[in-house]
């Protein structure tokens, strides 16, 4: 559970048992224990139920929060959370459960509280509202608001607002660092490389003098070596435009601290900057959008990896997407399983965006140029979107309900429009974004139209009496 990706629940939680630098002992549990420990150890069990589970989701937020921003572990510490009460919650360490706050938990450890249109889980502050009161939920507050009859999501609101959303039933995984293994430099591409782009332009709206980066696109290349370099000058770091662990853990850092991730008047991670990842795996039986992109970047790959065999696009998981996986998973040196887990999807969309970009500069010449390998929206801007404005454009001529767009390589808010008008058309879910299932459709419609309106040699066109 990182902060490049959607927010999974922890399989374990490593708890400091003491201030940050106190010398302590570090102990893991298992997530849903961890917060069976607080909420026993700072609230009564013979409170109202409602009570009860608004202060559990105030608690499950908190500490979700605290290990999705990495909040301690990009500070060089080894732990996720403290229990020292005066910045995290209480944890007294072997302590007894009380029977339905157990309960309770085992019921609702996988949900927790966000903003709307945010993506990370809300910093949900809180504290007993006697001793000690804050500008957030009142611990002692809440009970008055349950014996009126409050629900647990109003309690919440009254503290939190109107503008909190409660997910439900998240996935539950194993806890990774966000640092990808290997120090990231000029000439690599992938999902880390645009996640440190979308957070570096932030950074610098703080910090002008690090450059933006025009086109945030997944690919390491001069503007980002200049942004990277320039951060490092700043914060003291080597500047060799080189991201090492220490150099990602700084961004981290300083992109928490600039989006005020953890605190509750937080500005929120948008979906829009998230990076191009999976958050689920994909194996055999499955289908749908998920599926299509697979067996899009699996076929560009099979064309220029002589053991991995090109396959359909259909949407369906069969055999042949499973061989293909398999055939892949063996050229790169992964488990061989037929599964699309995380490291294999982020390894084929690397090895995609890498044969995608050493193409020579005329390769597509006189055919529809392949998906780029990054999802366009708003602020997009660059020749791909020149192309897909181009192909839009022809399409519009068949289409007149898609509207004509001025084709400067900038995708605004016409762009989205069209974009909008086309997914319509085709089915598509109409979210104004260009994934690879937009983009296929949209070439393979253009190619149609463009190759059904060409004439042979021998052809004349036809004329109306």
């Amino acid at each position: 559970m990182t902060g490049g990706n959607f927010p999974i629940i922890p399989e374990t939680i490593t708890v400091h048992l003491g201030a940050p630098d106190a010398p302590a002992q570090n102990v893991t549990v298992p997530f849903a224990d961890y917060i069976k420990n607080v909420a026993s150890s700072e609230i009564y069990p013979t409170w109202p139920e409602s009570a009860i589970r608004a202060n559990i989701l105030a608690q499950i937020s908190f500490a979700l929060n605290r290990v999705y921003t990495e909040y301690y572990r990009s500070r060089g510490y080894d732990f996720d959370i403290t229990n020292s009460t005066a910045i995290d919650q209480s944890f007294v360490y072997g302590r007894d459960i009380f029977d339905n706050i157990s309960q309770i938990v085992d019921e609702i450890f996988n949900d927790y509280i966000r903003r709307e249109g945010a993506v990370e889980p809300l910093f949900a502050q809180y504290c007993n509202g006697t001793t000690v009161t804050c500008a957030g939920l009142s611990q002692w507050g809440t009970v008055p608001l349950a014996e009126a009859g409050a629900t647990p999501f109003a309690i919440l609101q009254n503290y939190f607002g109107s503008t909190i959303t409660l997910v439900r039933d998240a996935p539950v995984g194993g806890v990774t660092e966000s640092y990808p293994g290997i120090a990231l430099r000029p000439g690599t591409s992938g999902n880390e490389i645009r996640r440190i782009q979308l957070q570096l332009n932030r950074i610098s709206a703080n910090y002008p003098s690090i450059p933006k980066i025009t086109n945030p696109d997944g690919i390491y290349g001069t503007e980002t070596e200049e942004a990277v370099r320039e951060f490092q000058r700043i914060f003291t770091l080597t500047p060799d435009g080189i991201i090492g662990r220490a150099t990602w853990y700084a961004i981290q850092r300083i992109y928490g601290g600039v989006k005020r991730l953890s605190e509750l008047a937080s500005e929120g991670i948008s979906p829009e900057d998230i990076a191009y990842l999976r958050e689920t795996t994909l194996e055999e039986g499955d289908s749908g959008t998920g599926v299509r992109e697979l067996q899009y970047l699996l076929a560009f790959v099979g064309n220029f990896v002589g053991t991995v065999p090109v396959i359909a696009v259909d949407g369906q998981f069969g055999s042949a997407t499973r061989a293909a996986v398999e055939a892949f998973q063996q050229a790169y040196g992964l488990p061989v399983t037929g599964i699309v887990d995380t490291v294999t999807w982020n390894t084929l969309y690397n090895a995609y965006r890498g044969q995608y970009a050493s193409l020579p500069e005329n390769f597509f010449a006189g055919a529809v140029q392949p998906y780029p390998g990054f999802v366009l929206r708003v602020g997009t801007r660059g020749e791909e979107v020149r192309t897909l404005q181009r192909y839009l454009n022809e399409i519009a001529r068949t289409y007149p309900s898609i509207p004509t767009l001025t084709e400067d390589g900038i995708f605004g808010a016409g762009t989205a429009d069209a974009v909008r008008a086309y997914q319509r058309l085709s089915g598509i879910e109409p979210s104004g974004t260009v994934g690879a299932q937009t983009w296929q459709s949209v070439t393979d419609t253009y190619s149609d139209l463009v190759k059904g309106a060409q004439a042979s040699g021998t052809q004349f066109g036809g004329t109306i009496a």
